[in-house]
């Protein structure tokens, strides 16, 4: 009998608002569906019910989480349940005594993110002027001795300047640099043909950053998250479905990834109506795509199915329209030439990019 994993990592999406309308947002097309958010008690009840499954780590994230007044107190909920703790921020309201009453009430890390190294494509792809919002957020942080890493979402808009995305990571002094290729779910699906980049930009600036990991390795981590679309294999989506991580939204639905809804087939639980524990052992959800017997072939007889799982299960159902099928960016899939369909439609696009809405 195979025992079920215990998560060890929680990311609570604390808000769906935000100030920025990203092109690529990750989160629901439908929000106007999921506005009402969870109250403080019920989310210091879910962190501690985290901590009893064996969660060690929990992301605040959105949306842009510095919106929601209760945050320091979540934040001193998670400290007292001895949660190490980090914090996704747009750094779009982020204030000197904000971050210091962060700091204050435990937050172990932050993250800022950053759209472009040139302001001007930053403010554009953010939809609003961002920047210097950005440039301060960090330099706060900094002074309040937060670890902080910068991420930064690569596509085809700013690709090419990834070497002086690199040179300003050094110059804010940041402790880590994510680079993570768009995952294509969410806005960014829809946005797909106006973001995908092309090969030789990919291979051009994965030899960049092969330099500056080795030249900067004395003082900027460089985690380099190198696209889906041009790999021979998917990576392990979270380390496969329900075994590792979990995500609560806003709205208190449970997810086994931030995705997840873009799969319209699964009904997710809420910690409304049940508590996490029943909901990661029992809920049929979680059960869905954990373990091996619900893999198709190829994926049932592949050495490979320990190593990722079959892939995204999101990112399948949005190729093929099935989510159990394998994932199509595998070049083992029988549907593999939809990834490359894919590629030569973007390789030909001149579609324009369609920025992130909030009344829908």
């Amino acid at each position: 009998m195979t025992t079920t994993p215990r998560p060890m990592a929680l990311l609570a999406e604390l808000t769906y608002r935000c100030p920025l309308h990203c092109l690529y947002c990750s989160n629901p097309l439908q929000l106007a569906r999921y506005r009402r958010e969870i109250d403080t008690a019920t989310w210091q009840r879910v962190l501690g019910e985290a901590s009893q499954l064996g969660v060690v780590q929990v992301h605040f994230s959105g949306g842009e989480p510095l919106m929601r007044r209760d945050l320091v107190e979540l934040v001193q909920t998670a400290r007292k349940l001895d949660l190490y703790s980090n914090l996704s921020t747009s750094g779009m309201t982020a204030t000197a005594e904000l971050l210091s009453q962060l700091r204050e009430a435990g937050l172990d890390a932050l993250q800022v993110s950053l759209l472009d190294s040139d302001g001007a494509s930053n403010d554009w792809l953010a939809d609003v002027p961002s920047f210097d919002k950005k440039v301060e957020a960090v330099r706060l942080a900094r002074e309040l001795d937060f670890p902080i890493t910068l991420n930064v979402v690569l596509h085809r808009h700013n690709l090419d300047r990834i070497e002086e995305i690199i040179d300003l990571a050094v110059a804010w002094q940041v402790d880590k640099l994510e680079l993570a290729h768009v995952q294509y779910t969410g806005w960014a699906f829809r946005n797909r043909a106006a973001l995908l980049p092309r090969r030789d930009q990919v291979e051009s600036a994965a030899k960049i950053v092969a330099h500056a990991t080795e030249r900067f390795s004395d003082r900027l981590q460089i985690l380099h998250v190198l696209p889906d679309y041009f790999q021979e294999y998917p990576k392990a989506c979270l380390n496969g479905w329900g075994r590792t991580f979990l995500t609560i939204a806003p709205d208190g639905a449970v997810l086994p990834c931030q995705a997840a809804r873009e799969i319209p087939q699964l009904t997710f639980p809420t910690v409304l109506e049940k508590s996490l524990e029943q909901i990661w052992f029992e809920d049929p959800v979680f059960q869905r795509f954990r373990g091996f017997d619900w893999m198709p072939e190829p994926c049932q007889s592949c050495e490979r199915r320990e190593v990722d799982f079959g892939g995204c299960r999101c990112q399948a159902f949005l190729l093929t329209g099935d989510p159990a099928v394998t994932d199509p960016v595998c070049r083992l899939s029988p549907n593999h030439e939809l990834v490359e369909l894919a590629l030569a439609e973007a390789a030909q696009s001149t579609a324009n990019v369609v920025f992130r809405t909030f009344n829908n």
